[in-house]
């Protein structure tokens, strides 16, 4: 379980990386879009080859896949939705629009964010016995411009350092508890339960990366995100098979 916690941990980290960085260097919009896209690329594929096909393989039934697929999607919508309303809509934005959200529920909609991607990095260590190299890069690689973006947004909306890494360090321990659970939770679980869950997960991230992260995306990095959306799936699934 310490194992689970651990690399849980590790992958959340590249959030504070990304706070880091925006925090010390100057990024454009456009640089800031196609790395979104890319991230969102490298999820994508980890979700398609990490999760999805791992689900069927696991128990070899369609209906446990698409009733994790659509279960996840409808969570995260309904969860997302239910932020949104207190407040946390803009959570992501570079342009500062959280000055007019509230703080409780930016930092719900971040965690939110976080979970699904974090939790199966406990299922995969579950699953295979070692953790599933291809998912801990995507989850890290795609938390950094979102790490960058919602920190130039909470700066320019008003938000003290001090408090804009005390997010992301409250994000990076829940989103490791997150693993822990995802680990502990479902050791001894049957094939089916299993499936269902990474399913679960998987439609969870589609929903997140459609919802959030891609129009953010586009809407900086422009005919840019389709080619670098493509170059993270491609480095995701070159991950994913040489592992």
């Amino acid at each position: 379980m310490l194992e689970a916690f651990s690399w849980g941990l590790l992958a959340a980290s590249s959030l504070l990386v990304g706070g880091v960085l925006s925090i010390v260097f100057s990024i454009g919009p456009r640089l800031l879009g196609v790395v979104m896209a890319f991230g969102a690329g490298v999820l994508i594929s980890a979700t398609a080859f990490e999760l999805v096909e791992e689900a069927f393989e696991t128990s070899g039934l369609l209906s446990d896949v698409a009733l994790g697929l659509f279960a996840g999607c409808a969570a995260y919508a309904l969860g997302d939705a239910t932020i949104d309303r207190l407040g946390g809509e803009a959570r992501k934005s570079s342009r500062g629009e959280q000055a007019g959200g509230s703080p409780l529920a930016i930092v719900l909609g971040i965690v939110l964010d976080g979970i699904p991607e974090s939790a199966v990095i406990g299922l995969t260590l579950l699953k295979g016995g070692a953790v599933s190299v291809a998912m801990l890069a995507a989850v890290f690689i795609s938390n950094v411009p979102e790490a960058v973006a919602a920190t130039a947004g909470l700066a320019a909306a008003g938000w003290r350092r001090r408090s804009i890494f005390g997010l992301w360090g409250i994000v990076v321990l829940v989103s490791a508890l997150a693993a822990l659970a995802g680990y502990a939770f479902f050791d001894g679980a049957s094939p089916s339960v299993v499936a269902f869950v990474l399913a679960f997960a998987g439609g969870a991230i589609l929903t997140m990366l459609a919802d959030t992260m891609m129009p953010e995306a586009f809407q900086h990095g422009g005919k840019l995100v389709g080619i670098f959306t493509t170059l993270g799936f491609a480095t995701a699934f070159a991950i994913s098979a040489f592992e």
